[in-house]
């Protein structure tokens, strides 16, 4: 972290305001819980990804929630392009009183200078290109930039540095660990797949039951531990070896697949704190 945060404070000084990249479904998982020190005063909007996943009226707390921090909120999806008019709009809104010192200085055509903050694979390379677009073109390096650090022109208002400072979160508790595996930030190689996913069933018979009753045809949730549920959806689903076992292994990628897809329905694993929301 110590590295992380001298990049981070090298950077930030060349840019005007900062895109924070968080995953809808897990807002405060997908966080890095020293962002705000890091960042300080430093203008900047968050990019609520992957929000045609997310449940929508959980959006609308995030989104209340992180207005009362005085924080921005864009919903977006990188891939879609969902959102990324919007937060072109945004960045110019919380830049337009600097840009108008330098237009009095004599900098007509000054762009608002962005980068994007996120941790590892909550979706920054496809949300960068997209921002971007097809049509974009590095502008090389400018003063005070290290030659690895280039810029991309988004359009002629806005430029995007292309080597953002990368942030991993710091596991304050196991659920933060969980959440980051349940979207597929940590690798599924590094879990025990059947146990993570009779985990997320335990998660979602607590705060989606319908979805996944309707979903895997299960008879009820009530009592019934996510390992129980998991082989009950595999039965369901007809994932069995020989001697009629659930093939355990299988069911569990299956919800996992089909969860990170959307397939069980639009989901979000955490709520805003309440102790932080304002009174």
């Amino acid at each position: 972290m110590a590295k992380t945060r001298r990049i981070m404070a090298e950077n930030l000084k060349l840019v005007d305001v900062v895109i924070e990249l968080l995953d809808a479904r897990i807002p405060l998982s997908s966080r890095n819980p020293e962002i705000d020190t890091i960042l300080k005063n430093k203008p900047r909007v968050i990019a609520l990804n992957k929000s045609d996943l997310s449940d929508p009226a959980r959006n609308d707390e995030w989104k209340e929630y992180f207005a009362g921090k005085g924080i921005s909120v864009v919903f977006t999806n990188a891939i879609t392009g969902l959102g990324i008019g919007e937060l072109k709009g945004k960045l110019r809104e919380l830049t337009r009183s600097k840009l108008q010192s330098a237009q009095t200085r004599g900098r007509l055509h000054r762009p608002v200078k962005t980068m994007v903050v996120g941790i590892p694979n909550v979706g920054k390379s496809a949300f960068i290109n997209k921002i971007a677009g097809k049509a974009s073109a590095v502008t090389g390096d400018r003063p005070g930039v290290t030659r690895a650090q280039q810029w991309v022109r988004v359009n002629p208002e806005i430029i995007l540095m292309d080597t953002p400072g990368i942030l991993w979160p710091k596991f304050e508790d196991k659920n933060t660990g969980l959440n980051l595996a349940f979207t597929g930030a940590i690798k599924d190689e590094i879990m025990d797949t059947t146990e993570l996913a009779a985990k997320l069933m335990e998660v979602l018979a607590d705060t989606y039951p319908e979805k996944i009753m309707e979903r895997y045809k299960l008879d009820g949730v009530t009592g019934k531990t996510g390992f129980s549920l998991l082989e009950e959806a595999g039965k369901r689903r007809g994932c069995l070896i020989s001697g009629g076992e659930v093939d355990m292994n299988r069911i569990a990628v299956i919800l996992l697949d089909e969860f990170r897809g959307g397939k069980i329905g639009k989901i979000t694993l955490e709520l805003p704190p309440k102790e932080d929301q304002k009174q």
